[in-house]
Order: C-alpha cells, then structure tokens, then sequence
C-alpha cells in the first residue's frame, strides 16, 4: 500500500467489495420444489465496488480503499478492479482481511433476485487508513455500512475538508451508524432501508425525515418507481423523479449503480437533477443490459429519450 496522495481522485471509496456467484435460473420455484439451473457466472460486486466500477465506466478516477487480504476472492477482485481501471494503492492489506461472498439467485423472467451473502468480520473500511492526505485528495468520498468506526473517520475528515460524502448503506446496526449518518450531505437509501430506520410508511416520507440543513440531498430511490428526493431549495418537502421505462432482465446491483453514476456525476460538478436523472439512466441501463453501462451507451441513452 503506497502512502504517497495521488494527484487526482474523483471517487474514494471506503467499503465492502464482494465475490458474487450468479445462478440464473427461470422463475422462483415455492418452497420445496427444484427448479433447473439456466447458467451460472461469477463477477465481483459490492456496495462500494460496484459504485466504482460504474464511476470509473463512466469516466471518473477512482481509486478503492477498503481492505484486502491475500487470499483467492480478494486477488479476484484486486484483479478485477485493475481490469476496470480502480486504483487499488491504497487498500490496507492485512491477513486476516476479506471481502463479502453472495450467492445470487436471478429469476429471468421478471429479472428480479434474491441475494445470500455471507460478511466476514475484517471486510469494508480500516479504523486509520488510507491517511488524511489521500482522504484530501479525492473529490468525493463514498462509503457503505462496512467498517464503521473507519467510515466515521474518513466521512469526518472529508466534511472538514469541504469533500462531499456519498452514502449507500443497507445496515444500521453498528454503533457507529448514528454518527456516520449525520456526516453524510449526499444520502442515497433505497426505499426499504430508509423506512426502516425512519419508521415513515413510505419514501416520499422518509426522504423528509432524513433531511437536516447539514445534508447537500437526500434521495430515497424506489426501483422502476422512480425516487424521492429532498434539497436545500426544497424546504423539506420531497419531490419525484420517474423511473425510466425499460424491460429488467436482471436488477442486481442497479442500487450500487446507481450511487456510482451519482458519484461520478457529483465528481463532475453536474446539477442535481442532472445527477439523479445521469444516475437513474445508468441503473435502468444495468436492468436491462445485466452489466454496467459505459459513457457513451448511457449518453446515447439518455440522448435518444431527450427526443
């Protein structure tokens, strides 16, 4: 692990990568029952390494600084972020350091999926590192749930800064979760976790719940719902933005996509509602395609519904 500052990071992110297994198979069988296996595939995901993945797609320097350790799933997805042009410089390295493994059962008649996964105990971001200069040198910072006592760090640290924190959390039962949230100013939930840690019935609630004047935004996003979303212009009051319409043939991971084409997005300096709408093209892209969207297809894309 270097400890020299790179001269430029669009995207810094603190959190979980993960092997993910995919099994493909026609429609969820009831209970019981067997059900034949289509195909199968293996890829690298994760919270924070999709988020990357899609960021560097779409042309943002990204660099990952969650930990890693030596065995085969880590060198899998150390390969995996060189191939997709991440930086992994300044992931801490440790032995007994892994990353989460999914199993993902994907029913393709509806592209919906279920996900297994199992969360070893040293995974997401370290306690101290990367160091206070690396944390400086990005123009977004982008944690997940993963290694809280090291997001609380580095969130604190880039608020100090001026660096804008982009959140994608799923779990909030670390001591730490209430601090780390209150660091974040750009707050993307999915509707299911965000009613959850709110108690509000409904998105459009909850994304009203989640604001505070130290947020830059917070989005509550709903799948082919569309998503909520608050601001400073707002007064607290939530609007909507429509999904786009498209055939899903596969929905895993368009929440991971989505936080990173806002990342990138953010990184770039674009408007709000240029970035939730540049987000929402990439994860309906990801629906229908069952891969990550690249600069030009998300911008033919979004050029050819412009029409």
């Amino acid at each position: 692990m270097s400890d020299a500052a790179p001269k430029k990071i669009d995207v810094l992110g603190l959190g979980c990568a993960a092997v993910d297994e995919l099994v493909y198979v026609a429609s969820f069988p009831l209970a019981d029952r067997k059900e034949p296996v289509l195909r199968r595939a293996r890829s690298c995901g994760g919270l924070t390494g999709t988020a990357l993945v899609t960021a560097s797609r779409l042309g943002a320097v990204c660099a990952f600084a969650g930990r890693l350790g030596p065995d085969e799933a880590c060198r899998h997805v150390e390969e995996n972020f060189r191939r997709e042009n991440v930086d992994v410089a300044h992931a801490p390295r440790e032995p007994d350091a892994n990353v989460v493994h999914s199993t993902i059962v994907v029913g393709e008649d509806t592209g919906s999926r279920n996900v297994f996964f199992q969360t070893p105990a040293n995974v997401g971001a370290h306690p101290t590192l990367p160091s206070e200069d690396v944390i400086r040198s990005a123009r977004v910072l982008f944690i997940d749930h993963l290694g809280m006592e090291g997001n609380l760090r580095a969130a604190c640290v880039a608020r100090a800064s001026g660096i804008p924190v982009v959140a994608d959390f799923e779990v909030g039962t670390a001591p730490e979760f209430g601090a780390v949230l209150e660091q974040v100013d750009h707050l993307v939930l999915s509707e299911a976790f965000a009613c959850e840690i709110t108690g509000c019935p409904s998105a459009e609630a909850a994304a009203e719940a989640l604001w505070s004047e130290r947020r830059a935004v917070v989005v509550v996003t709903c799948g082919s719902a569309g998503l909520w979303w608050v601001d400073r212009r707002s007064g607290g009051r939530a609007s909507r933005l429509p999904a786009f319409v498209v055939t899903a043939v596969d929905t895993t991971g368009c929440g991971d996509v989505f936080h990173g084409a806002y990342a990138a997005s953010l990184a770039r300096g674009c408007g709000l509602e240029d970035r939730l709408r540049f987000a929402s093209a990439a994860a309906a892209l990801k629906a229908m395609h069952a891969d990550i969207p690249r600069r030009l297809e998300l911008d033919r894309f979004l050029g050819e519904r412009n029409r």
